[in-house]
């Protein structure tokens, strides 16, 4: 019980009178059996729980994510390392109304947080972390643009949850996420770039346990978990992925080449999708155009089922 309450308790429940009275007489005021009305607590307010980036706590159906991913300094990992941050950032935001189609667009920075490497490295894992400043930059970069971050982990031979655990000091933020590219996690005696890399359900739903803990105890908007699937063999016991609150699990189609070969291989992974796993699309600028073009805004959009997170490297 708290204190005030308690020491009204004794001024009022008691069976006596006179220390009620004497309290009445030292204020110079009361007669005997009147009692001052008890202070009422002021209530407080509860503060407004956090939200997206652009308002709201759920994603889908009202928005539809489009951005651009990289890591500064390194060109070939995509876009959004290239040039001044804030230009990219601008045309972002530009190229997201090209992929409204009906929702507003939530522009994405997708940074690579974690690095797979063709080197082991001093301790055997074959990844590199991104300093926690150049992180912190984007998340600054992010919150001026009301985007979402998401953190990309390459994780090489490290643990997939290890990784994403070491991100948990950006991961309390409403406008930061996570998205695994399984190409690069590498089994015993692998190495990344000579192979493809391997997840499956089990490892994604230990992700998603782990973000969903994150969201609850930060009373956090809905954040979303992508994974990037080149190939059907890259992802293994799919269906045994399962939703849980708070977090959204995207399945983005991360195949290189024509418009007609990315077809292809979207059909192929949107084939038997589980319960509440959305869909995303990643084009690329140089390796989709090598002999070929890129796919147009209107072609994308009419995939079916329509992606919700368009990404570009």
């Amino acid at each position: 019980m708290p204190a005030a309450f308690g020491a009204a308790g004794l001024l009022t429940g008691c069976g006596g009178t006179s220390t009620a009275k004497g309290a009445s007489d030292a204020e110079g005021g009361g007669s005997p059996g009147h009692r001052s009305p008890s202070p009422r607590p002021t209530p407080t307010r509860r503060p407004r729980p956090p939200e997206l980036p652009r308002g709201g706590r759920t994603l889908f159906p009202a928005y539809r994510l489009f951005g651009y991913c990289g890591l500064p300094g390194a060109a070939a990992l995509g876009r959004l390392g290239t040039g001044d941050a804030e230009e990219r950032a601008k045309e972002i935001e530009r190229k997201a109304h090209e992929y409204g189609g009906g929702r507003a667009p939530l522009p994405v920075f997708e940074l690579l947080a974690c690095v797979a490497n063709s080197s082991a490295g001093p301790d055997g894992t074959y990844r590199t972390r991104t300093p926690s400043d150049t992180i912190g930059r984007f998340h600054e970069l992010a919150h001026r643009h009301r985007a979402m971050l998401l953190l990309n982990i390459q994780p090489g031979r490290a643990s997939v949850l290890d990784e994403v655990r070491a991100l948990h000091e950006w991961l309390v933020h409403a406008d930061v996420g996570v998205a695994l590219d399984p190409e690069w996690e590498m089994g015993p005696g692998q190495v990344p770039g000579n192979t493809y890399g391997h997840t499956d359900g089990g490892e994604l739903n230990d992700v998603v346990r782990y973000l969903s803990d994150v969201v609850a105890d930060h009373d956090l908007p809905e954040k979303p978990f992508v994974f990037h699937e080149v190939a059907t063999s890259v992802v293994g016991d799919r269906s045994t992925l399962r939703p849980r609150p708070g977090v959204v699990p995207i399945m983005s189609a991360d195949g290189i080449g024509s418009p007609g070969l990315k077809r292809a291989t979207w059909h192929q992974l949107v084939r038997r999708l589980p319960r509440g796993l959305h869909t995303g699309f990643k084009l690329f600028y140089d390796e989709d155009t090598r002999g070929s073009r890129l796919m147009s805004p209107k072609e994308v959009l009419a995939l079916e089922p329509r992606p919700e997170y368009v990404m570009y490297e």
